[in-house]
């Protein structure tokens, strides 16, 4: 009966610790190692208030918690320091769940099952853990003596003198025990176990809970080119990529889109019918002295629709001293108030931008996410108007989903006119009367 009450004391106890470590940290946890600090059997430490939920004890409170403790408490002080050690540790691998053999924790368990009044940190500055030496070589005015527990067995202490073991671990309880001297136990790690990185919690309350939001990269702004009169061209792509005789892709988005860019638009121009963006990008282009990136548009007005739509003509690529051209008005157009808009744009698969010249043939041209838009744009905006997009409406898979209902559709009529084509036996057998003649004519 006695050792079944000493084990659920021994559980409650580590649960105790487990649960305390989980609720007064839930700020950031990137360099915070937990500290444990009790007292042999007999002695009690001093009352200690407990920290704050979330607040991170500094090398100033550490201090001032050590001289509270040291005030009264035996002056033989035991510190025990782990390698890695986090909050998280004592959960995983202590016997807080009945599974007290496969504890990893075994003396400390022990050690606070006889102590009444444990002192319990959960969050301590990595800073801070990492002076505890010198804070308690300072207060008690002796050097640390680092010992084995095979020097410790043979040790002979003094209640009345003030002593600082290092003890190397493993360790046994049953040493001290052996001494019959009081004594005071710090148990801390020198650096963190697990180190978590959590987003700024600023303006928060310590003691509230709010949800991680994902860190979402940072979209670019778009490619403007601006007249006295405002903006009249932009485009933007999230690659712009281009290759030459199937050799390595060149990505021109980061010379385009980034801040301070070497990209110059200086040659372009734009009127009411008739648009041009010349990337200039000279010779930041590895292996070329000039390269530059076209893209012409026009606009005009189809009276089928009753309304002015826009195309991209051609999309030239001038490198050193020639000119590879593609047409690209047989698939990228738009309403002249729209822009347009593709997953991919490319010159080899599913083709937008088509060879005008023999050498465009020896270049692979591919730009993703790309928008460009060359008339209409509202003065004092960086956005888009609103996206005609390269994907028609009839997908593939549509017209598959439409083809094989109309096809259900077909065999269900079928069946339901010959269902209704059915005639029911207008004339029976009198087993007493007559058998029944049908002439065959009939």
């Amino acid at each position: 009966m006695a050792g079944s009450e000493s084990s659920s004391k021994l559980r409650t106890i580590m649960a105790f610790i487990a649960l305390l470590f989980a609720l007064l940290s839930t700020g950031h946890c990137s360099s915070q190692v937990p500290l444990v600090m009790w007292s042999s059997e007999g002695y009690t430490l001093p009352p200690m208030a407990s920290p704050a939920a979330g607040h991170i004890i500094s090398n100033d409170q550490l201090v001032s918690y050590l001289n509270s403790a040291l005030g009264s408490a035996p002056h033989n002080v035991l510190l025990f320091l782990q390698d890695k050690l986090s909050k998280d540790d004592f959960t995983r691998y202590g016997g807080v769940f009945g599974n007290n053999h496969e504890s990893a924790f075994p003396n400390l368990e022990s050690a606070l099952q006889s102590s009444s009044s444990p002192l319990v940190l959960p969050a301590l500055s990595w800073l801070g853990a990492s002076a505890v030496p010198g804070l308690l070589q300072e207060k008690l005015g002796v050097s640390p003596l680092s010992v084995d527990p095979d020097t410790l067995a043979h040790l002979r202490l003094n209640a009345s003198d003030n002593t600082l073991l290092l003890i190397i671990l493993p360790y046994s309880t049953g040493i001290m025990k052996a001494q019959g001297v009081p004594y005071t136990a710090i148990y801390t790690g020198l650096k963190p176990s697990r180190v978590i990185e959590e987003p700024s919690m600023v303006g928060q309350s310590s003691m509230g809970r709010s949800l991680l939001q994902a860190v979402v990269d940072e979209v670019k702004p778009p490619l403007m080119f601006n007249t006295t009169s405002g903006p009249c061209i932009m485009l933007w792509a999230q690659n712009l990529n281009v290759s030459f005789n199937n050799l390595e892709w060149i990505d021109l988005g980061p010379l385009t889109f980034a801040p301070g860019g070497s990209v110059s638009t200086a040659r372009s121009f734009c009127n009411e019918t008739n648009s041009r963006l010349v990337l200039d990008y000279g010779s930041s282009v590895p292996t070329y002295n000039l390269f530059r990136l076209i893209f012409s548009m026009s606009q005009r007005r189809y009276p089928v629709s009753a309304r002015n739509w826009f195309t991209l003509d051609t999309v030239e690529l001038l490198f050193n001293a020639d000119t590879a051209i593609y047409n690209g008005s047989r698939g990228i157009y738009a309403p002249a108030e729209y822009s347009f808009h593709c997953q991919n744009v490319n010159n080899f698969r599913n083709a937008l931008l088509v060879p005008r010249t023999q050498n465009a043939t020896q270049w692979r041209i591919l730009f993703t996410d790309f928008q460009i838009q060359g008339f209409s744009i509202l003065n004092r905006t960086t956005d888009f108007s609103y996206a005609s997009d390269c994907a028609g409406f009839f997908t593939p898979g549509i017209w598959m989903g439409l083809i094989t209902s109309l096809l259900m559709l077909l065999i269900l009529t079928y069946g339901m006119h010959m269902i209704m084509q059915l005639r029911s036996m207008d004339r029976f057998d009198d087993p007493k009367g007559p058998s029944i003649s049908v002439p065959q004519s009939e």
